[in-house]
């Protein structure tokens, strides 16, 4: 079960770099914002990813950026297929991740706290 678990690690790794390779030099959909691939897991059995990504903007621009990606899985799919020599690319899905968000909320939280022990 390990290996099975390090090896999704792996594929996921390969799979995050190659799309954002893809999004950087050769996917041009204007839907598509300034977009940061975080994190892809991988299932167990290959069949499908799941894409965590963050855009900064409005979410108009959220919403346009996840319809753009969504629509150009196929090609990423069938890209990754030629240059990583897999048997099998997983389907992508793509779901938004706000940690980042969430991180600076909090870290503004404790911004102001350490403003307000000061005075």
């Amino acid at each position: 079960m390990k290996e099975r678990t390090q090896r999704c690690r792996r594929i996921g790794d390969q799979l995050r770099g190659e799309i954002a390779k893809m999004l950087l030099r050769e996917i041009k959909d204007p839907r598509i914002g300034f977009v940061t691939i975080m994190d892809v897991e991988v299932a167990p059995d290959l069949g499908h990813a799941t894409v965590f990504f963050t855009v900064y903007g409005s979410d108009e621009e959220l919403k346009n950026t996840l319809a753009g990606l969504s629509s150009t899985a196929s090609f990423m799919r069938r890209e990754m297929g030629r240059r990583l020599h897999l048997k099998r690319i997983p389907q992508l899905h793509f779901r938004y991740d706000n940690t980042t968000l969430k991180g600076e909320h909090l870290e503004g939280i404790f911004s102001q706290i350490r403003n307000e022990e000061e005075n």
